[in-house]
């Protein structure tokens, strides 16, 4: 079925907070194209691995840019560090390239993720895999689609013929723990993948690509939109106390397998 069959009955305002998200994200990604052509300036973040580049820059510029020429009233938060407080009650939360190690590698997993909240409640979601073109959208209480056709997260729950997707930090020290954390669990799973972007893991477990995600460390940008797909997919996501780094922890799955899942991160000491 369209999604779009789905999406008439949301209310006005959300539909159209769907298709400007939409527009963005495509702007967006038209950014990350060019910049693919030209010569990358990159630079260090939080640590050596944590990379950041005029791409991710100038596609938050273009967001925020067009966000206060169309809804100046609004609130915002981006990765690279624009934020502004707004007087509607909706507030966006950006991440302009998910997936900037993958990028500059040319590396075919990056993406734009925005996510649009109203009155502190996360009701639509758009990531936009610009390095295969797949749009992944959602609206509270409406579905989930990939390209304008409705997605549903597998229902699976057998741990043991379960694909699963998680990411490490970029501290090093924390990349050691989650690794023996895995070392220990991978034989009790089908396999991992590691794509190296939460919002475009988060949307493979929407469209029933993996079974199941988990990831410590994040941010709200780097979930927001995701969680939003994942969840108007069939899927549940929640934020348990991680064991250990920066929380909460970001685990996805159908409630079929969640409780199992929840149960080996537990044991692998990776939640509380």
């Amino acid at each position: 079925m369209a999604a779009v069959e789905t999406w008439a009955a949301a209310p006005p305002d959300l539909r159209e907070l769907l298709a400007l998200a939409s527009d963005l994200a495509r702007e967006a990604a038209q950014v990350h194209e060019r910049g693919m052509r030209s010569a990358l300036r990159v630079e260090t973040k939080s640590s050596p691995t944590d990379l950041v580049s005029q791409i991710d820059e100038a596609a938050e510029r273009l967001i925020v840019e067009r966000l206060r020429e169309i809804r100046p009233d609004d609130a915002l938060l981006a990765e690279e560090g624009s934020l502004m407080d707004g007087a509607s009650g909706v507030r966006w939360v950006i991440d302009p390239l998910d997936g900037t190690t993958n990028y500059v590698y040319g590396y075919p997993a990056y993406a734009v993720s925005i996510a649009a909240e109203v009155d502190g409640v996360a009701r639509v979601g758009v990531v936009l895999d610009s390095s295969s073109g797949r749009l992944y959208q959602a609206i509270d209480g409406c579905g989930a689609a990939c390209d304008g056709e409705s997605i549903r997260a597998r229902e699976h729950a057998d741990l043991s013929t379960a694909l699963l997707a998680t990411g490490f930090s970029y501290t090093a020290a924390q990349r050691e723990r989650q690794g023996a954390a895995l070392a220990a669990m991978l034989g009790r799973i089908r396999d991992i993948r590691r794509g190296g972007t939460a919002a475009l893991d988060l949307c493979h477990v929407a469209a029933g690509h993996v079974d199941g995600y988990w990831e410590l460390d994040l941010s709200p940008w780097d979930h927001a939109a995701g969680a939003v797909i994942a969840r108007e997919a069939g899927a549940r996501v929640l934020l348990p106390a991680p064991a250990h780094g920066r929380g909460p922890a970001v685990v996805a799955a159908s409630a079929a397998l969640m409780p199992a899942l929840l149960d080996l991160l537990h044991e692998g000491g990776v939640l509380l």
